[in-house]
């Protein structure tokens, strides 16, 4: 039985699917995280090699708990499709391939497709036969926007923005969130230092003083600052169980309370953070599409286009809805809107879907 496979990796999770050749998804699962760029080569393998084993156990009814090697001998991968967060240039392409080569026995070649995750989202391109374009952009625990191009069933890549980190970007992102969200909330507590007046009412700030268990708001600083504790660190410089959990996730994990806040409480300091955020993502997906009073080459209309979304945040359709309403105030309104909960089903169900390679 010939099966395709796609594998989504982001900073996350794993997520493997697995379709026959009708197109019918048979088998998922997942695994853990597996950001190229952030794990090595080996932690990278485990993550996917889980995901895979698990999904193919799960093609049988009821699922096989007999262990399964890889390559698989059973069965036969006619093609597999990678999309994998951190993978950002040719020579990270050449480095993972024969890793992923090795690990499912597909050689490397047109029947083995490894690429960054933002090109499985651009695949529902080849749901609108009027459009030929399409921006992909992922905003979950990070950030990235990339456009396409499909000429002959082949996505072309044409541009791209952002994708750089934690440190260095992923705006729009569960970090910038939770980082815009102390950011202003400080600059809150500071204009209070000259009025003399307290800062206004915020769910949003008793939500996050609890959350660090602290009674003053610049104690705050001390926490998200503090170096990440290690195993030889002596005890008496555990000031708070926040030291053990990584400084960017100390900010990333604050983005649920920032939606709540913003849309269950309509919290207007929630709403601003999620606004400044939404209005800096849909400022770097301007810059893929064509401006008249500033043309370029590469760039596409977003008339012309589908804009496909992908990611815990703009899973939020009021926050779609923000970055979108950003977009149409820049005077770009696309074809179609497309947001992908599952790049790896639909990852899998295109590959069944081409033609036999």
């Amino acid at each position: 039985m010939a099966l395709y496979l796609c594998v989504d990796c982001g900073g996350s999770k794993t997520a493997a699917a697995i379709a026959n050749e009708s197109g019918e998804i048979i088998g998922r699962a997942f695994g853990g995280p597996s950001n190229f760029a952030y794990l090595g080569i080996e932690a990278f393998s485990s993550s996917v090699a889980a995901a895979v084993r698990n999904a193919l156990k799960s093609c049988t009814s009821p699922p096989s708990q007999e262990p399964v090697s890889l390559p698989p001998t059973s069965v036969t991968f006619a093609a597999a499709w990678f999309g994998i967060s951190g993978v950002d240039s040719p020579a990270a392409v050449a480095a993972i391939t024969p890793v992923i080569s090795k690990l499912l026995g597909i050689p490397a070649g047109p029947r083995l497709v490894v690429a960054n995750d933002t090109h499985l989202l651009a695949a529902p391109v080849r749901l609108h036969p009027r459009v030929s374009c399409a921006v992909a952009v992922i905003g979950g625990t990070g950030s990235i926007c990339v456009s396409f191009r499909e000429t002959n069933g082949v996505l072309e890549e044409l541009g791209r923005i952002g994708g750089w980190g934690w440190i260095l970007g992923d705006e729009g992102g569960g970090f910038h969130v939770g980082r815009e969200a102390i950011r202003q909330l400080l600059l809150e507590h500071d204009k209070a230092s000259v009025t003399g007046k307290p800062p206004p009412d915020s769910s949003l700030r008793t939500r996050i003083m609890s959350h660090f268990s602290v009674t003053d708001f610049m104690e705050i600083l001390t926490l998200i600052h503090l170096p990440e504790r290690t195993h030889s660190a002596p005890s008496d410089t555990d000031r708070s169980p926040h030291v053990s959990i990584p400084r960017e996730k100390r900010l990333s994990s604050l983005s649920p309370m920032v939606f709540d806040a913003a849309f269950k409480e309509k919290d207007p300091l929630a709403i601003s953070v999620l606004q400044t955020c939404s209005d800096i993502l849909a400022n770097e997906v301007a810059v893929l599409l064509y401006d008249e009073k500033n043309p370029q080459p590469r760039a596409v209309k977003a008339s012309e286009s589908i804009i496909s979304f992908g990611g815990s945040l703009v899973g939020v359709a009021s926050y779609r809805d923000m970055i979108l309403d950003s977009l149409a105030r820049k005077g770009h309104v696309f074809h179609a809107v497309e947001f992908v909960g599952d790049a790896a089903a639909v990852g899998a169900i295109g590959l069944a879907a081409a033609e036999p390679v």
